[in-house]
Formats: structure tokens, C-alpha cells, sequence
């Protein structure tokens, strides 16, 4: 079970869709950065972003891809081609297809949209075979709806499962979120409310909000 986390959390920037501002937020070393792989998004890397871009990275950014009911075959080509760490799957993807990414060699990242009522004993089936949960607000796209969830509804999490928490996170979030003390919480996810333009990420606001977070 996991216990609360008194460190400050890993940081995700994701839906990079952008060179120009991906080379200006790999300069500030987070922890990860997403790549949308869903094409209805309005972040889709599709041919803005070539994958010798995102491959150029510093290897200490772990680079993780964004997918939506892709079946692993998909998903895995997608890993190759970029060299990405990690899987996210944010559709209605089955604990049989997180396992089979899984076998690939590709850790997995699974998706939940959480609102009121959210019933987190459909998290039990994937507990075996995802390496983290990712915790987005329910809303009309499957992630980047840019609002927050009530955050208080995970303070009683106890799966042995760490998660990234997503959904709306703003600058107007550094002083709570420095405040944050949730069980299992691995990281936060920044996304929409950082950019000039989706798949555009304002780099001297994401600088701030980090030494705001750190103060």
C-alpha cells in the first residue's frame, strides 16, 4: 500500500506537439514528456513533430506516448519509432492489452477519467498488469479538458499502484500541490493550462510554476 508522499512529486509535461517549444521545455529537465498519438487530439504529433525530435532528447527525460484504444502491435511500432519509456493508454483499453504492451517491454501508464462517484474498484483488475495509474478529469475528449478534479477523492487511495495526477493543473496550483499530501502520488501532469497553443508550451510559465513548486 502505498504510503503519503512527503517528497516533491516527478513532473510529466505533456501533449508536446511543437519543436521550437520542445526544445525549449526539454531545456528545464522534467521528468517526462508526453507525445499524443490519438489523432482526433488537437496536440496529435501526427507529421508536426518528427520522431528524430523526439528521439533527439536528453536521456535522462523519459518520453512517454499518449494512446487511445490502440492494440499493443500499434502501440509497441509507435515505441520503436520514438523511442519512448513509457505507454500511456487513455481509452478503454483492457487489462489484457496493458499486459500485452507490458510484454513488449514497455512499461504502461493507464488512464482514468475520475469524477463524482468514481468507483476505484475498477482499478482492481489492472493492479497486475500496469506500472501506474494516471488520474485525468472526466470530460467530452479522453484527456486535456483542461479543469481539475476534486483531488480530495484520492485521499483514500491504498492500491500498491503509484499514479500521476492530471487534469487542469494551472500556475494558480503551485501552493496547494506544494501542500499535496496524497497516497500513492507519483507525479503531476501538466498540460493545457501551460500552453499558447495546443501542443505549444509556454516554457517561461512552466520555469515559474517549478520554482514556485520547490519554494
Amino acid at each position: 500500500m502505498p504510503t503519503n508522499t512527503h517528497h516533491m512529486p516527478h513532473l510529466k509535461i505533456c501533449g508536446m506537439a511543437d519543436a521550437d517549444s520542445l526544445r525549449a521545455v526539454a531545456a528545464l529537465r522534467p521528468d517526462f514528456l508526453g507525445f499524443i498519438f490519438y489523432p482526433q487530439s488537437k496536440r496529435y504529433v501526427g507529421e508536426r513533430l518528427p520522431a528524430a525530435a523526439v528521439r533527439a532528447l536528453p536521456a535522462a527525460i523519459r518520453k512517454v506516448g499518449v494512446f487511445v484504444d490502440d492494440d499493443a502491435a500499434t502501440v509497441l511500432a509507435r515505441v520503436r519509432e520514438y523511442d519512448l519509456q513509457l505507454a500511456q493508454l487513455h481509452g478503454h483499453e483492457t487489462p489484457e492489452t496493458c499486459a500485452a504492451v507490458r510484454a513488449g517491454g514497455v512499461p504502461v501508464v493507464k488512464a482514468f477519467a475520475v469524477g463524482e462517484g468514481f468507483d476505484f474498484a475498477q482499478l482492481q483488475p489492472y493492479v497486475d498488469c500496469v506500472d501506474y495509474f494516471l488520474f485525468d478529469t472526466a470530460g467530452p475528449q479522453p484527456g486535456g479538458n483542461g479543469t481539475a478534479f476534486d483531488w480530495t477523492l484520492l485521499q483514500d487511495y491504498n492500491l500498491p499502484v503509484p499514479y500521476f495526477l492530471a487534469g487542469g493543473i494551472g500556475p494558480e496550483h503551485a501552493a496547494a500541490l506544494r501542500n499535496l499530501r496524497l497516497p500513492g502520488l507519483f507525479a503531476l501532469d501538466l498540460n493545457s493550462r501551460f500552453e499558447t497553443a495546443p501542443g505549444t508550451k509556454d516554457a517561461g510559465r512552466l520555469e515559474a510554476f517549478f520554482q514556485e513548486l520547490k519554494a
